[in-house]
């Protein structure tokens, strides 16, 4: 198995995509975002009191859509070509331009990450057990149950929240055939731990990236580590395209059999390579990401600007604990999780239900543990004790409201309901 990152060098011929009309420079959009979310924090209780009397619920996240005009003209060439699915032309540019925009050497798309998680196991033929994290999105260990696999649970790290590398040797079997890690909120994992225990023991690694879009680690996409990784394109994602999701992997051979796999397993017309199903990209899915590509730089910025808000009003509250960095070159700003220790003045459980009566509405990801539903419960690795670490996570944890056009004032808002609860 691949132990260092790739050499990434595809995508070259394609293009850069225009930027969005009137679109400023990232940095001058950062420098503007970061003086007004301090400007509104730095206010009075009164400046927050309008934007909470004209607005509705604020929900944890909100999709991105670039303007409809510029989504148009594409629909135009759907309609006129009649090309829907089947790896059409919007498609094909969306997989170049996304191995360009990221460093990655090739990217296979799919309808949804959990499809695309699903033919990841399936093309490494994987059997037996597969180590795991149970702090995620209950889809990750889903994937490994459609595949007639074991998820074997291990404990995760105090500090990134990521599966503890010390956890997973212990946890190996005869018959243990890969890791599962998950980037949890974009943050990068102990990639260079987890290669070692892999490489020492023969095992696969798949990554489920479905949060690390754009996430960098020591100068190279942190999507280049492991033999595959699974990203997500869902609408509640950084880059969405409605539904969608992607592997990414580095031999051009093992990119042509995921791409067969998704098509039925379909080799030519009438030969049948292996199981597959249906996980093709539509070419509205696959248009629509083209058009959110132009505005992606800009996003990312925004985001930026409402987590340093968010640290910067939190930081001094007993408490409250922001989750730190995990080291990452470039992050992407994915998700705002808080955690609320017992110095606070009122219990996780409390301050969620404080919030949502003030029309704000946080989640509690990931609660409960995966671990902790039914069809996982009755395994041995699911016990809460053998699970200390991700247990305590699970009950403090609180994702705060974090998306693109969240205004400065619902920012100051949020802070101030969390320091005065």
């Amino acid at each position: 198995m691949r132990t260092a990152p790739l050499d990434p060098t595809p995508g070259a011929d394609a293009p850069a995509l225009a930027a969005p009309p009137g679109a400023l420079p990232v940095q001058e959009t950062l420098r503007r975002l970061e003086q007004e979310f301090a400007r509104v924090l730095a206010s009075g209780p009164d400046a927050a009191g309008d934007a909470e009397a004209a607005a509705g619920p604020v929900y944890v996240t909100r999709p991105f859509l670039p303007p409809l005009e510029e989504f148009e003209p594409l629909l135009r060439q759907i309609w006129q070509t009649r090309i829907l699915t089947n790896g059409g032309p919007f498609h094909q540019e969306l997989e170049a331009r996304l191995s360009g925009h990221l460093g990655v050497p090739q990217v296979a798309l799919f309808n949804n990450a959990t499809t695309a998680l699903i033919m990841a196991l399936r093309a490494l033929d994987l059997t037996g057990e597969v180590i795991t994290t149970p702090y995620s999105f209950v889809a990750t260990s889903h994937a490994l149950l459609w595949s007639g696999l074991t998820p074997v649970f291990v404990d995760i790290d105090p500090v990134t929240l990521n599966l503890d590398p010390a956890r997973i040797e212990a946890a190996i079997t005869p018959r243990t055939s890969a890791i599962l890690p998950v980037h949890c909120y974009g943050q990068p994992c102990d990639v260079d731990a987890i290669a070692e225990i892999a490489d020492r023991h023969g095992l696969k690694v798949i990554y489920d990236a479905a949060h690390a879009f754009g996430v960098r680690h020591r100068g190279a996409s942190v999507l280049n580590h492991g033999d595959l990784s699974v990203l997500s394109f869902h609408a509640t994602k950084v880059f969405n395209t409605f539904e969608g999701g992607a592997i990414v992997c580095a031999d051009p051979a093992m990119k042509d059999r995921i791409d067969k796999l998704k098509n039925f397993g379909f080799d030519d017309e009438t030969s049948v390579i292996g199981v597959g199903l249906n996980g093709k990209m539509s070419e509205l899915n696959a248009a629509l990401g083209l058009v959110q590509l132009r505005h992606i730089d800009t996003v990312l910025a925004r985001r930026q600007a409402i987590d340093a808000t968010y640290r910067h009003g939190l930081r001094d509250i007993p408490g409250i604990r922001c989750l730190d960095r995990a080291g990452e070159g470039t992050a992407n700003y994915a998700y705002f999780p808080i955690l609320v220790g017992p110095d606070y003045p009122i219990g996780r459980e409390a301050l969620y239900d404080a919030l949502k009566r003030d029309g704000i509405h946080p989640r509690r990801y990931f609660h409960p543990l995966i671990s902790d539903h039914p069809m996982y419960r009755t395994l041995p690795s699911a016990r809460r004790e053998d699970l200390p670490v991700a247990a305590m996570a699970a009950d403090r944890v609180l994702c705060l409201p974090i998306y693109p056009d969240l205004d400065p004032a619902t920012v100051a808002r949020i802070v101030r309901r969390i320091a005065q609860p």
